[in-house]
């Protein structure tokens, strides 16, 4: 029995130090892409305090990399979404709360919000164009059947214009005309006065 037990350990054991290395890895590219677009893998392993060969070990390409973070990204965009209370929170809030979650995804990401940036291919996996928009649907026609949202629109056109503030909002700031914060604010007034009808107090 002992000696079944230590020939399990080690495979937990690797697979736990090869995580570590993974997650330290996406962390400094996140930091390091975000500052330098151009940075080169050598810079992104000298962050996550790995040797180059370990980035390339777990990411064959400097595209797989870039690819990779940006699916940990959606995926962590999604599950925000998930503890925004979309469908229970009053609608209002959940429709702040909604451009919130993806105020922290692009803040944590700047990655993202840089035109220059030599972005891979997004993946298919958990797609946030086939994922999000029906999220804010189904929000914005809760809140059209309370009465709290205007209901003289079609949801899926108030859902379209929601999302197209937010992409316009992200590129003032990618412009450097708006900081985030500012950004943040006259996207949640322009959302709310699109969907509710007036601005917020």
């Amino acid at each position: 029995m002992a000696d079944s037990h230590d020939t399990a350990t080690p495979p937990r054991r690797r697979r736990s130090d090869a995580r570590r290395s993974v997650d330290a890895i996406l962390n400094a590219a996140r930091v390091v892409l975000g500052e330098r677009p151009d940075a080169s893998m050598e810079d992104i392993a000298a962050t996550a305090g790995v040797t180059r060969q370990t980035v390339y070990a777990h990411f064959p390409s400097r595209d797989a990399l870039i690819a990779a973070l940006i699916e940990a990204a959606a995926a962590e965009y999604l599950s925000a979404l998930d503890a925004a209370g979309l469908d229970t929170a009053p609608p209002a809030e959940a429709l702040a709360q909604f451009l919130d979650a993806g105020w922290r995804f692009l803040r944590r990401n700047p990655l993202l919000l840089n035109p220059t940036a030599p972005l891979a291919p997004r993946p298919n996996r958990n797609a946030l164009s086939e994922v999000v928009p029906p999220r804010l649907e189904r929000l914005i026609q809760r809140g059209q059947g309370t009465g709290d949202f205007d209901a003289s629109l079609p949801a899926a056109w108030l859902t379209a214009a929601v999302i197209g503030l937010q992409h316009a909002a992200a590129a003032e700031v990618a412009a450097e005309r708006l900081t985030t914060h500012e950004a943040a604010a006259l996207c949640l007034k322009s959302t709310l006065r699109l969907c509710v009808g007036q601005a917020p107090r």
